[in-house]
């Protein structure tokens, strides 16, 4: 099956909002086994939107569209698609209640364009909007078939994962699975693991090894296809042995995760306590741990220590080393992450020193940052890092690398 997604909307068109919704939409068809060939992007014109969709159902087994389906003149999807397969828009009543008993409960006089929402194509199967008005719907029509769905991502998102996914996989091949598992990557660009792995990649066929990157992770999804999900497990594990045999060293996490919450979790499961000093992260770090859930059980406080001042009379750093070595040097990193775990009476001390920018700072380059994991009964682990980028780019990779590093440390505990 052959996909492709269109995103009806001037605003995109204008940047003033992003198309996140092609994206959540692509993951999940490449978790079915459906592959999307086609992304596009057009605005509320009737004409343009029809030259469209009549360019996809030329090329496409699937056509997703998002958005376009609220109650002004300018939401067209329904009437251009309509228009296109040459049927007739019919009303949902079960829509139409719901919108109706929305104003009713409000004391709110509804208007006419309302009632707008509540219209579907005729013979489709319609998908409740459980978070909003408009309901999405599918229809097939001479072997393509065309999926509808509201633009707004909370409305969108419990949509496709209710009603949808349920739908396109009953247009799949009986007996078939398509099943994935993920493996995030830390501390290796994209395409040197892609080289590490590279003979991996070339013979693929089932399970398939798709890399990205994004956020400065790299995440490989194998994807098997089988008769079941155990049998597709069993094609996958001997793939992804090989590949933790080879680069295993940078792996942190599986499936739908961050390494701010492998790392929390890690803290929990240890029953362990962390701290940090930050000098050029200005407290991302920080920000980054407790953005967890239950993260106030493991992280006992921070101290953002961008002046020498700070990092002397706060944490007790001496006069001497900071004129000798400097702030960004890896004795200062040393001597933070020991400080701030004492401090705050935790296992686990973090330091990150070093410039982000714009300029050099101590005649030491932009992108040179230095991280400190002090951990209680272990030597102080120091790591040098050579980063690129703008500022915002250092700061956020320098952060993460913390967490990787402490990560790992916290594994030989």
């Amino acid at each position: 099956m052959k996909a492709e997604i269109i995103a009806v909307g001037t605003e995109l068109l204008l940047g003033q909002i992003a198309n996140t919704n092609a994206q959540f939409l692509s993951q999940k068809l490449a978790e079915l086994g459906i592959n999307v060939y086609f992304h596009t992007v057009v605005g509320d014109n009737y004409e343009r939107l029809l030259f469209v969709i009549r360019q996809a159902a030329a090329r496409s087994d699937l056509v997703i569209f998002t958005g376009g389906l609220g109650p002004t003149q300018d939401d067209m999807t329904k009437e251009t698609v309509a228009a296109h397969l040459a049927v007739s828009l019919v009303t949902d009543h079960a829509a139409m209640e719901k919108i109706a008993s929305f104003y009713a409960q409000r004391g709110i006089t509804m208007s006419e364009n309302n009632r707008k929402q509540a219209l579907v194509l005729e013979n489709s199967t319609v998908f409740p909007n459980d978070h909003g008005m408009a309901p999405g719907m599918a229809v097939t029509h001479d072997g393509t078939t065309y999926v509808l769905l509201p633009g707004p991502p909370s409305e969108l998102y419990p949509m496709v994962d209710r009603y949808v996914i349920p739908y396109l996989t009953s247009l799949l091949p009986a007996k078939q699975v398509f099943h994935s598992r993920v493996l995030r990557f830390f501390g290796i660009g994209e395409s040197a693991l892609e080289e590490r792995l590279l003979d991996l990649i070339e013979r693929q066929s089932n399970p398939t090894i798709a890399p990205y990157a994004k956020e400065f992770e790299v995440t490989l999804r194998l994807t098997a296809r089988a008769e079941s999900v155990e049998k597709a497990e069993a094609l996958i594990s001997p793939v992804e042995a090989e590949i933790k045999h080879r680069v295993g060293e940078y792996v942190y996490g599986e499936g739908e995760t961050s390494l701010h919450e492998v790392f929390v979790n890690r803290l929990l499961q240890q029953q362990v306590t962390v701290s940090c000093a930050e000098s050029c992260t200005g407290g991302s770090l920080a920000a980054a741990i407790t953005s967890v859930p239950g993260s106030s059980a493991v992280f006992r406080g921070g101290i953002v220590c961008y002046s020498n001042e700070v990092k002397q009379h706060l944490l007790h750093v001496s006069p001497s080393l900071l004129q000798t070595d400097g702030a960004v040097s890896e004795s200062a990193a040393r001597e933070l992450a020991e400080q701030v775990r004492l401090i705050c009476g935790t296992t686990v001390g973090i330091s990150v020193t070093g410039v982000a920018g714009p300029a050099p700072l101590e005649g030491k380059p932009v992108g040179l940052v230095y991280i400190g994991i002090a951990v209680e009964g272990l030597p102080t682990l120091v790591k040098q890092l050579k980063l690129a980028g703008r500022r915002q780019a250092i700061i956020g990779r320098a952060a993460k690398f913390a967490m990787f590093y402490a990560l790992q440390r916290l594994k030989e505990r």
